[in-house]
């Protein structure tokens, strides 16, 4: 549509992909479809304000919440100078009920409803929900409430296998047939949401200081997480991965709370990049019933050696030398017992 900004191969390129290279989860659960939108879409406003010559830019983001926070930390960092408007926060519109009314009286469609009182925010990468009755933690999610996914009591009965090819770090073929990003991305999310993939349900702490109850589908995005960690546990090495994943809650965080464009971020990204440059091959998972399996890895970069690990007679090393290697690193626990015994 003419006047529209067509910002999915930006979207999955320069963010989705990025974030996912880092194994990015907030509080272990998160994968962060509504926090990488924000930076992108801000960052589109603020294309648009020098474009045009404006002075402002606004978000509907409300006074609670995180996207406030999300947006305005890219206006910050992309554009100082720019004023910000946020109605929410600025005019009478203390409430959804009061910004449904609003809408009604001035003839503006919104998908919210009585019957679907949730707010929501949709992008190749997930959809969210919050609000009504979501806001009791105690209550389950009414079925007729998922967009993306089929429950995994109605998914199909028999499983199905995928294959994904990874080169530096990300996704470049389904099955062996290699596809742009977008499309990468929009194909498992159909073949995972036909398969019940991706529901998370969580009470999440946001930024502001509250905790929200949240209920996201992420199909492809589930389905891209646990085949990108099962590639790099045959090409990592056991200290880089260590490293990498030691400041993944850090990472997400930065991500969560709308510091993408932060120095922090972008300094983090590029230690996450250097380390997938071995991060090559093709991961086999099995989608049922609402579960990712792996089931098969291999990669012309793997560390994962057969000859060394085998059980079978070996010319590794002597296994007699494990014990001077295990006195060692038991010295500190001995001598903290004998310690301990002795008092």
């Amino acid at each position: 549509m003419e006047g529209i900004a067509d910002l999915r191969d930006e979207f999955v390129t320069d963010f989705v992909f990025p974030m996912l290279r880092a194994n990015a989860l907030y509080e272990g659960s998160y994968l962060l479809g509504t926090s990488i939108a924000r930076p992108l879409i801000a960052k589109a406003q603020v294309d648009v304000a020098r474009r045009e010559g404006a002075d402002a830019v606004s978000h509907g983001a409300t006074g609670k919440g995180n996207d406030q926070v999300r947006f305005e930390l890219t206006y910050a960092a992309l554009a100082p100078d720019l004023t910000v408007i946020a109605p929410w926060r600025e005019w009478d519109l203390d409430s959804r009920t009061a910004l449904m009314d609003f809408a009604r009286r001035h003839d503006i469609p919104v998908p919210v409803t009585t019957d679907r009182p949730y707010s929501t925010d949709r992008n190749l990468f997930h959809i969210s929900f919050e609000g009504g009755i979501l806001e009791d933690p105690w209550t389950e999610p009414p079925p007729k409430m998922y967009l993306l996914t089929n429950s995994p009591e109605s998914a199909p009965d028999v499983p199905v296998y995928v294959e994904i090819e990874y080169e530096e770090g990300n996704p470049v073929a389904v099955d062996g047939r290699r596809l742009a990003p977008v499309a990468l991305l929009t194909a498992l999310n159909r073949l995972g949401g036909e398969h019940g993939i991706g529901r998370v349900d969580l009470v999440e702490n946001r930024y502001v200081g509250m905790k929200s109850r949240g209920v996201y589908e992420t199909p492809g995005g589930t389905i891209l997480h646990a085949a990108h960690r099962a590639i790099e546990s045959l090409t990592l090495d056991r200290e880089v991965l260590h490293l990498r994943d030691s400041l993944m809650p850090r990472y997400a965080e930065m991500v969560y709370y709308g510091f993408w464009f932060a120095p922090e971020r972008v300094a983090l990204q590029g230690l996450i990049d250097q380390v997938q440059r071995d991060v090559s091959g093709t991961v086999r998972l099995k989608l049922y019933k609402g579960t990712v399996t792996v089931a098969g890895r291999k990669s012309p970069r793997s560390l994962y050696r057969t000859d060394f690990v085998t059980f079978e007679a070996d010319q590794v090393y002597r296994q007699r030398d494990a014990e001077g290697f295990i006195n060692l690193n038991a010295l500190r626990l001995k001598i903290r017992a004998l310690r301990d015994r002795d008092r």
